[in-house]
């Protein structure tokens, strides 16, 4: 049975995190991917260039597999930096940006919007989250 947390369940349950995302990625894989070492990936995390979340049994980090292709998605520290000036949690960011908002353009979720380039709308909707 999916985890649920008490913020999650504010509108009646929601999928729990892990599953929200989908794919993720351990550490070690995403400095493959991306063809650095693993201290550069550490560095990232603790520099928020990304977000890495406790996932599967043995509770690993893990980085969501969207924001990475041959490089890091771009847009993505300053979108983490607007949600957590205005508040929000690194978890609570992930959800945001992985939860469907079908009146953002392509009507995917906040990641989607901003891997097809629509940085400045998921900004402002950020902004209107934060303040």
């Amino acid at each position: 049975m999916p985890r649920t947390d008490d913020a999650a369940l504010a509108g009646g349950a929601q999928v729990d995190l892990e599953s929200l995302v989908g794919s993720w990625l351990p550490v070690p894989d995403v400095a493959e991917r991306l063809g650095v070492p693993l201290s550069q990936v550490r560095r990232m995390l603790d520099e928020r260039e990304l977000l890495g979340h406790r996932v599967g049994e043995r509770r690993i980090i893990g980085v969501p597999e969207q924001f990475l292709g041959e490089r890091v998605l771009p847009h993505l520290r300053g979108t983490f930096t607007v949600l957590s000036d205005g508040g929000m949690t690194d978890e609570e960011t992930l959800r945001w940006l992985f939860t469907r908002d079908e009146t953002l353009p392509g009507g995917g979720t906040p990641v989607d919007a901003l891997e097809a380039g629509f940085k400045t709308e998921v900004r402002r909707r950020a902004m209107e989250l934060a303040f």
